[in-house]
């Protein structure tokens, strides 16, 4: 059984709840604001539990009957035998012991552990259990940062990543078209090079330091097609599931700030534009490049100090960079 991503009781510490992205547990974690864990579960006996002669209950958190036969509410021990695995739990009667079956710890194999958001163990010890749905009595006070519906936002570290890998599957899905534009550029840079040494060991101080046309020359029709390839490859994912393969890997996604699931095509084009079109216009000579270069640093270190982690082209956007997966639309 699968979860959604959420907020959910930390089944580590009952006093906390912990972030589950939809398929691990992260390290984001806050304090639980309510009422504590009901104390008369895990085999305890609760107050007023004397009075219970049978605890049989049925399997998935149905209430047992007591000694006068009426139903109690859900997750109340001494009256029920709510179990992990679906097996009925037999109390003693007449002694007001609590029905217990085989997983009736909150540890049962897969997740069903007792109800009203008590911690428990998925299968293979991790995962929420079906009684963590509500996801705990309320938010409380935290310095995590998040989305308006709670979803952690990502690190600056995770995001660069993320684009690093993102830029060499492009780059290497692409090559079969870019490299032979690449290798002419190549051979343009490093006979200007050769040529500013021999004129320097010549004595000659007359050589120009600008960039022959030709570097554009087969610059500019690699980075378009490397460009294209770009947003035909982020606007897929990003639009189909939040998360091209690169922020997949790193278990990072990209939402609209106050809507969860996939972000709309209009707001991955803008994000995009944004993005590389800093990066693009940055490599204009005369000097006026090194302003968009300038504005092309900024962006991607503004979610450094920005209280909502975006970078300026998710402002533009109205995106966030978050933790976890996004649900489909």
């Amino acid at each position: 059984m699968s979860f959604p991503a959420g907020w959910y009781d930390d089944p580590q510490d009952p006093t906390q709840q912990r972030y589950w992205d939809g398929g691990f547990w992260t390290d984001y974690r806050r304090p639980r604001e309510g009422p504590p864990p009901y104390q008369g579960q895990f085999g305890q006996p609760a107050a007023g539990a004397g009075q219970a002669g049978q605890g049989q209950g049925q399997s998935h958190g149905q209430p047992g009957q007591g000694q006068q036969g009426k139903q109690t509410p859900y997750g109340q021990q001494g009256h029920q035998g709510l179990q992990g695995q679906g097996q009925p739990g037999q109390g003693q009667p007449g002694q007001g012991q609590p029905g217990q079956g085989q997983y009736g710890q909150g540890q049962g194999q897969q997740g069903f552990g007792p109800g009203l958001g008590q911690p428990g163990m998925g299968r293979e010890g991790y995962g929420p259990q079906v009684g963590h749905l509500q996801q705990g009595y309320g938010y409380g006070p935290t310095n995590v940062k998040a989305t308006p519906d709670g979803q952690p936002l990502a690190g600056w570290w995770k995001r660069v990543l993320a684009r690093f890998l993102d830029g060499l599957i492009v780059f290497f899905v692409t090559l079969p078209l870019t490299g032979y534009f690449y290798w002419q550029y190549m051979k343009v840079i490093l006979d200007y090079q050769q040529d500013i040494f021999d004129q320097a060991a010549a004595g000659d101080s007359s050589f120009s330091t600008s960039l022959p046309w030709e570097v554009y020359k087969w610059a500019i029709p690699a980075t378009l097609i490397g460009l294209a390839a770009a947003f035909v490859y982020e606007y897929f994912f990003l639009t189909k599931t939040g998360a091209t393969l690169g922020k997949r890997a790193v278990g990072i996604s990209v939402r609209l700030r106050d809507v969860p699931g996939p972000p709309p095509g209009i707001a991955v084009a803008k994000r995009f534009g944004l993005y590389n079109g800093l990066s693009l216009l940055s490599a204009i000579p005369w000097g006026v490049g090194s302003l968009f270069s300038l504005l092309s640093l900024v962006n991607v270190l503004w979610p450094l100090w920005d209280d909502k982690k975006q970078a300026l082209h998710d402002k533009v956007a109205a995106t966030n960079v978050v933790v976890g997966e996004q649900p489909r639309r």
